[in-house]
């Protein structure tokens, strides 16, 4: 689901101007035509964010700090964080919340990196969170090249660039001594990307986890983004298993490649009935492998299926269509064979997100969408699937937002980062937390 701007921005200067016109209210309208508009109450607490000196010198600090943060990125970036090997980049994450100040600097039992700024009060916790790793294996080339405004190297955007992110809003509260009512939570988080499952910010809210009230995710998208709901998966690794043999003398035997490959037509085939309609639902068999030679009958063949939802009960439907295509294909490829022991075939889930369905209307969305009119940027509504998944499925108020510049090629080995207003999505995190963990005059 998308929502679009129907009103106009309205247009501010870098440093935050005070002028009636950046203070416009916008009006969103949702594929169902349900106005959202940002309430007048959080457009006011922006508003009164930037009549404050230290705010705005918080602001135009970010602009300052940008060649130190562009440093950052480079050293960040080349240092490897492939899944479930984010050691290396945490540890230097961490030295750099306490380059920044922060002295309660930790490396909880899964690897995430978690700096506590206190607040005056604590009384709440706000989580600032950016994932640690990247999709790319042990022994990629990281090096990254400069290219004028440009940065090329693979996770130099997804997701170094959010962890920057992280670092410039912290230096700005320490830059200008903002206070605020609750205590912030500075994270790297690990296990965002491929089999990781969302463990880092599973973690974070285990029974027994720190506090927290909310949690901003730093992501990927365009510096308007807003995700305020979770788009779902399910993921499996399927694997059929067999005697296996020689493909001459053993010509007969039940084959757990001909039965994958029965699993994926019959699958394909019977999708459709559930993605065609409604909200948007995906499948994808991303990995296949098994086999010995060209002239064996495989004794393994397996698959990792990926399948996605915005609805609950749509990505529980496709699951039911896909679990019903791996049984039918067991029954047929045993059916047809001429001789042997029957196929076997495991079905192991290796990743849950839950699809959650986020409040466009709760106080952080609000915030969020303010602060971006402040800056004239049109938020832009969205689900996805992102850290945020786990704690709207829970009930915590929580989005994702944008890294800012420009990134393409995200999860290949041409990624590339433009630093094309970079600044803004840091000035835009400031002010989101600022207003969500309160001010203190």
């Amino acid at each position: 689901m998308k929502l679009s701007i129907r009103a106009r921005a309205s247009v501010c200067a870098i440093a935050i101007a005070t002028t009636p016109a950046c203070m416009s209210v916008q009006s969103v309208a949702t594929d169902q035509d349900q106005s959202f508009v940002v309430a007048d109450r959080h457009v006011q607490e922006i508003a009164d964010l930037k009549t404050s000196t230290a705010v705005r010198s918080a602001v135009e600090h970010i602009v300052a700090l940008e060649s130190d943060l562009i440093r950052d990125l480079i050293e960040l970036t080349e240092i490897p964080a492939p899944p479930f090997g984010e050691a290396k980049r945490a540890a230097r994450f961490a030295e750099l919340l306490r380059d920044t100040g922060l002295t309660d600097v930790s490396i909880d039992a899964v690897g995430n990196v978690i700096g506590r700024r206190p607040g005056r009060t604590g009384k709440r916790v706000v989580a600032y969170t950016a994932h640690l790793d990247t999709v790319f294996p042990e022994g990629t080339d990281v090096t990254v090249r400069v290219d004028g405004d440009t940065l090329h190297a693979p996770g130099v955007g997804d997701n170094s660039r959010g962890l920057v992110v992280i670092l410039g809003v912290l230096r700005a509260l320490q830059h200008a001594g903002l206070e605020t009512d609750a205590d912030i939570l500075f994270v790297g988080n690990v296990g965002e990307e491929g089999l990781g499952d969302l463990r880092g910010v599973k973690h974070l809210f285990r029974e027994g986890g720190p506090r927290i009230d909310a949690l901003i995710a730093v992501d990927g998208g365009d510096t308007s983004r807003i995700v305020f709901g979770g788009v779902g998966s399910h993921r499996y690794r399927v694997t059929y298993r067999g005697p296996g043999g020689h493909s001459w003398g053993a010509f007969g035997t039940a084959s757990p490649h001909h039965a994958l490959g029965r699993a994926i037509a019959a699958f394909v085939e019977a999708a459709p009935s559930v993605t065609q309609d409604g909200e948007k639902t995906s499948f994808n068999v991303g990995r296949i492998g098994g086999g010995t030679s060209i002239n064996s009958i495989a004794f393994e063949s397996w698959m990792e299926v990926d399948l996605r939802s915005g609805s609950q009960d749509k990505l529980n439907e496709i699951d039911a269509v896909f679990q019903a295509a791996v049984r039918t294909a067991l029954t047929a490829e045993n059916a047809a064979r001429r001789e042997g022991p029957e196929l076997a075939v495991d079905v192991e889930r290796i990743g849950t997100r839950p699809a959650a369905r986020g409040d466009s209307h709760s106080p952080l969305v609000h915030r969020a969408a303010a602060a971006m009119q402040a800056l004239g940027i049109e938020p832009d509504l969205k689900i996805s699937s992102t850290d945020a998944n786990h704690p709207i499925a829970l009930g915590i108020p929580a989005i994702t937002m944008s890294r800012g510049g420009n990134s393409e090629d995200a999860h290949s080995p041409a990624e590339s980062w433009q630093n094309k207003d970079g600044h803004l999505a840091i000035q835009i995190g400031l002010l989101t937390v600022l207003a969500e963990a309160g001010f203190v005059r």
